[in-house]
């Protein structure tokens, strides 16, 4: 009967999915409005579907060379042949995620700006719908994908639940590439467009946002879709499958030195506590309603309402959950969900605080533009140097508790590996309402959308308000899902170091590892691991500076050959900017991916498995600190400047203004590229050093 829990999972994810079905067509009940906006809808729609298509033919043939390699390792031994097929899965579901939040955002932003000509709230409800769709299909691909290969692997397969834990581990590294690719391709592309739109048109022609004028308007919002809706959906599906799967696998060996609990329980509780918080987040979803007020601290009360009700029925659920399954000797692992959850609020409560123009820092930034560019871009960088500090005393408090808490009643010999037990658990608690917290994460690019088709299609400005108050809340809350994401990702990579350990003592159990600072193997690893992130986000930022000079010389050389464009009477060439995006994000989006995958695997083959700890260690480290400051800063800068373009600090069109632009056009790459991308990283490192865990005990230099 102890087998049957895999029902219960996957219900819940029939469970999402079904809801995610429900609130798709819900959103798609409401009209697009005017023809003109349905014309612009279609171009973004459009650009949209051109750029997957073309990005994911890229990704099949990374994904191709890979299954290769890994079919090669295991025809020699190193790899059981269950993992190129896991691999391939957790690419192609991750890839789903994306590409259905992509259709839904499309669908549904003419949708939203044609309901804000009704209310705020009817906007609300419409960008919502579609933010919903995204987060409870992330959460019910996640848990389909791992309820089809535990039924797969232990009931056709008949294989113990050590050997299914560590299988199922490596399609984490299938679904942290593909969220690579789509987080770092979208991410070049939106910023690069975001970029030239920007520069030349606000700053230079001196038009609105959106002004269908700038060529590279509709770019802007076909990025918006890519990069924020299609990139952010496949990095939060490996950032949830990672934490359950290592949440998971720690389980089974914690509990394979305790005979009076079955490890199949151990097993199961990640995930029945993923498929309680399915309900929970249904239920906090309803909960979210406003009225016509665009004042930002009542529109992040609304929001609240759902995720703080979610986050509070699964802080009630949790309990028994842990009494019933693993008995009241260790009921100290609930106290460790509960401190991940406490935790995720926390991070994102001090991210909001850093990024919302409801408070202090970003309208001391704002205020900062009065002097200027520099001013603002010196305290912009200071602000988010300064708001890593809170994330990282939570993250560390959360990492002790755990470890301590979980372990006060198990035997001795176990409590080291209950301890790492509960951390995990801790980061999937972090994680458990993401179909809530996603929800109002991805409905931000949906507004932002729906606030540029009603500037082009030239709605009454009254409808632009309500969608750009939608939007600064959509940046706030998408600052807050950042929060979450690369704190639940430290939590998440350090499971997977001890999962790595695991798996080295596994492969050679006469290998005597040495993870002491002092050994200079480890402390080689750690500088490198340490630099990695650096080295990234110098990738991903230059990529999006080449793309950018690229736009920036297109929209340039359209205002100055095109005649008619700056009176209306000639229409801009939208798609030559869209190719020129595409173009270069597929040509730059390759190297970061490799580097992940190359790196851990050289760095094993020198250093060998203690040397791969260290840089695990000081990746994990560094790529949390630069994750933070990077997002929190890119949004600080962005509502500094929205903040500004309501009426305060000179207005909309002033020089502070202009300060402010440019500002947000180097936060832009800063919160949607680099720094979420650098979480995937830090998991990805430590997916690949596990699956090439034998080739490395096998072949090594050092160590």
């Amino acid at each position: 009967m102890n087998q049957y829990f895999i029902v219960f999972s996957a219900l819940g994810s029939v469970l999402a999915l079904l809801f995610a079905v429900f609130m798709a067509k819900r959103a798609l009940s409401v009209s697009e409005g005017t023809d003109r906006m349905k014309k612009i809808a279609s171009f973004i729609r459009d650009g949209a579907n051109a750029y997957l298509r073309r990005q994911y033919t890229v990704v099949i043939v990374f994904f191709s060379i890979m299954f290769i390699v890994l079919c090669i390792m295991a025809a020699l031994g190193f790899l059981t042949w269950f993992v190129p097929f896991a691999f391939v899965s957790g690419g192609f579901f991750s890839g789903l995620s994306g590409f259905v939040g992509m259709k839904i955002a499309t669908g549904s932003n003419a949708r939203t700006a044609n309901a804000c000509r009704t209310g705020l709230n009817a906007g609300l409800r419409v960008a919502f719908s579609a933010g919903t769709v995204m987060g409870f299909t992330v959460v019910g691909l996640g848990l389909l994908d791992i309820s089809l290969w535990y039924i797969l692997l232990r009931f056709v397969f008949h294989l113990e639940m050590e050997a299914i834990s560590s299988a199922m581990l490596t399609f984490g590294m299938g679904a942290s590439s593909m969220a690579l690719f789509a987080r770092v391709g979208g991410g070049i592309f939106t910023k690069a467009a975001d970029v030239g739109a920007d520069l030349v048109g606000k700053v230079e022609a001196g038009i609105p946002e959106d002004d269908p004028r700038n060529p590279a308007a509709i770019a802007d919002n076909v990025g918006d879709n890519v990069g924020d809706v299609a990139g952010m959906g496949a990095d939060l599906y490996e950032s949830y499958v990672g934490s359950l799967i290592s949440a998971c696998s720690l389980g089974v060996i914690a509990f394979n030195l305790i005979d009076a609990v079955d490890r199949t329980y151990a097993f199961a509780v990640p995930l029945l506590l993923a498929a309680i918080g399915v309900i929970a987040s249904l239920i906090g979803s309803f909960l979210v309603r406003t009225g016509e007020s665009t004042d930002q601290m009542t529109l992040l009360k609304a929001l609240r309402r759902g995720t703080n009700t979610s986050a509070i029925i699964i802080a009630i659920a949790a309990f028994p959950l842990v009494w019933f399954m693993l008995g009241s000797s260790y009921i100290g692992l609930y106290v460790a969900i509960l401190a991940g959850l406490i935790s995720g609020v926390l991070i994102g409560r001090f991210t909001e605080y850093y990024t919302s123009d409801t408070y202090r820092p970003t309208k001391h930034l704002a205020a900062s533009s009065e002097t200027g560019t520099a001013t603002l871009v010196i305290d912009g960088i200071s602000l988010g140097m300064q708001s890593t500090v809170m994330p990282v005393i939570i993250v560390g408090a959360c990492i002790l508790i755990s470890f301590y808490v979980s372990g006060l009643g198990a035997p001795e010999a176990a409590k080291n590996s209950i301890g790492l037990y509960g951390i995990a658990l801790a980061a999937v608690g972090m994680l458990s309402t993401l179909g809530i917290t996603l929800a109002t994460d991805a409905y931000g690019p949906v507004a932002d959308n729906a606030g540029g088709i009603a500037q082009m299609a030239g709605l009454d400005p009254i409808v632009r308000e309500r969608t750009d108050a939608l939007d600064s809340l959509g940046n706030t809350t998408a600052a807050t899902g950042k929060g979450f994401a690369i704190g639940s990702a430290a939590l998440t990579a350090l499971a997977l170091i001890a999962n790595y350990v695991e798996k080295i003592e596994v492969i050679d159990p006469s290998l005597a590892l040495d993870m002491s600072i002092m050994n200079p193997v480890v402390l080689v690893g750690v500088f490198i691991g340490a630099c990695l992130p650096f080295v990234f986000a110098a990738i991903t930022m230059g990529a999006i500076g080449r793309a950018a000079h690229s736009v920036v010389l297109e929209v340039r050389r359209q205002f100055r050959e095109i005649k008619g464009i700056m009176d209306g009477t000639t229409d801009a060439d939208y798609a030559r900017c869209v190719d020129l995006c595409t173009r270069s994000s597929l040509k730059e989006m390759v190297l970061p991916t490799v580097i992940a995958i190359v790196v851990p695997v050289a760095t094993g083959l020198l250093l060998g498995p203690n040397g791969v700890v260290g840089m695990l260690c000081g990746a994990t480290v560094s790529g949390f600190l630069l994750a933070v400051f990077m997002s929190n800063s890119g949004g600080s800068w962005d509502n500094a400047k929205k903040y500004i373009e309501v009426g305060h600090c000179g207005g909309k069109g002033s020089d502070n203004d202009k300060a402010a632009i440019v500002g947000d056009t180097i936060g832009d790459p800063f919160k949607d590229t680099s720094g979420p991308s650098i979480n995937i990283l830090i998991k990805l490192l430590s997916m690949v050093s596990i699956v090439f865990a034998a080739l490395v005990v096998n072949c090594h230099l050092f160590g």
